[in-house]
C-alpha cells in the first residue's frame, strides 16, 4: 500500500530535495526517519526536485508501506524524528497507480522579493533583497507575456537534458504587500532554474533596465546568454502540486 506525504521545509541547510552523495538533502532526512520507524531502508519518490536553498510549502512524496501503519500515526512519528526545518503536514493512503511526478497536472511556485534599502535580519534567508525601487505595473506586463505555451530555452539552466523546452504557463502575477513583492506562477511543468530566470528578467523590467516587450523577444530568441543570471534560490518556494 502506498502512502502520500505532503511536506514543507526550509531549504537553507540542504543541498536540495534529491539524494546526493556526500550531501545533506530533504529526501535523505525523510528516508532516514522512515528507516528508524520501520527498521529498514525505504525509498521515497517526490513530485519534483528543488535546488539547494529552495523552500517548499507543499512538496509531495510517496512510498510503499512495509507493514500496516495509520497515516496519522506515521505523521506524528516522522515529525518527532525530523529536524525542525522539515515537517510532514499531511499523510494519506494513495492508490497503487499514484505517481507524484507524472500524475501532477500543474505545479505552483512563489518567489519573494524584499524591496527596501536595508536588509532584514528576519527575511534574508527567505527573500531576495533589491535595493532599487521596483515598479510593479511593468513587471506584471512582463509576467503576462509568459502566459500560455512558449519555448523557454532562454530561461533554462545550461546543460539541462530535457526532451523539450516548451512549457505552458497557467498563471503569472506579481503582488505587493508593503515592501514585499511576491510572484506567483503556475505551469504544467518547469525547467531547471526557469522560474528564477523569469524572476530575474522581470526584476530588470521593474528597475527600468528592460521593457516588458523585450521578454517576448527573449523567448523567441531561445538564447540563454541574453537572459540575466537566475535569481537567488532562497526566495523560491514550491507552494503546491496539483493533481
Amino acid at each position: 500500500m502506498l502512502i502520500r506525504l505532503t511536506i514543507e521545509y526550509d531549504g537553507t541547510n540542504y543541498s536540495g530535495w534529491q539524494l546526493q552523495s556526500g550531501q545533506d538533502s530533504i529526501q535523505a532526512r525523510i528516508e532516514l526517519a522512515l528507516e528508524r520507524i520501520f527498521s529498514g531502508k525505504i525509498r521515497i519518490r517526490g513530485a519534483g526536485r528543488t535546488d539547494a536553498g529552495v523552500h517548499a510549502h507543499g512538496q509531495v512524496a510517496v512510498f510503499r508501506l512495509p507493514r500496516p501503519f495509520e497515516p496519522a500515526e506515521l505523521m506524528r512519528a516522522l515529525n518527532a524524528l525530523l529536524p525542525p526545518d522539515i515537517a510532514v503536514v499531511s499523510t494519506a493512503f494513495a492508490d497503487d497507480s499514484f505517481d507524484p511526478r507524472r500524475g501532477a497536472h500543474s505545479r505552483v511556485y512563489e518567489y519573494r522579493v524584499l524591496n527596501q534599502p536595508i536588509r532584514s535580519v528576519f527575511e534574508y534567508r527567505y527573500a531576495w533583497l533589491i535595493h532599487e525601487s521596483l515598479t510593479l505595473a511593468p513587471m506584471n506586463q512582463g509576467a503576462a507575456v509568459f502566459l500560455g505555451e512558449h519555448d523557454f530555452a532562454a530561461m533554462r539552466s545550461l546543460g539541462s537534458d530535457e526532451k523539450t523546452t516548451v512549457r505552458r504557463i497557467l498563471a503569472s502575477e506579481w503582488r505587493r504587500n508593503g515592501n514585499l513583492l511576491t510572484y506567483r506562477v503556475e505551469a504544467t511543468a518547469f525547467l531547471r532554474h526557469m522560474v528564477r530566470t523569469m524572476v530575474a528578467t522581470m526584476i530588470d523590467v521593474g528597475r527600468g533596465a528592460a521593457a516588458p516587450e523585450q521578454i517576448a523577444q527573449l523567448l523567441t530568441s531561445g538564447d540563454r546568454s541574453r537572459a540575466p543570471a537566475a535569481a537567488p534560490p532562497y526566495g523560491l518556494y514550491l507552494v503546491e502540486v496539483r493533481y
